[in-house]
């Protein structure tokens, strides 16, 4: 049986998801205190069904990929860290 290895090289993506967070948001710099563990989806008033959207157009400008639809869930969006793993799973093409 096969078990997903957990990976630590999504968290060099960081700053840019915390910039593309705090524009897309209009969080005014508040994103700066943000960690992988900082709760997100339900936690983060300014992000509501709209915002998701343009997070993900934000996202998928900054770093020049596209996400499926089958990528994205309330689990994407749950912390921080979440969010950098989709966009790493899309940058080094290990979505499958």
């Amino acid at each position: 049986m096969a078990s997903r290895i957990p990976r630590i090289h999504h968290m060099n993506h960081l700053p840019d998801v915390l910039r593309v967070l705090d524009d897309a948001l209009q969080l005014q710099g508040r994103s700066a205190s943000f960690n992988a563990n900082t709760p997100l989806l339900g936690a983060l008033p300014e992000l509501d069904s709209m915002a998701v959207l343009a997070v993900i157009s934000s996202l998928e400008a900054h770093f020049g990929i596209a996400f499926r639809d089958d990528q994205l869930s309330g689990t994407s969006f749950a912390t921080v860290g979440s969010l950098c793993e989709l966009v790493a799973d899309n940058l080094d093409g290990s979505v499958a």
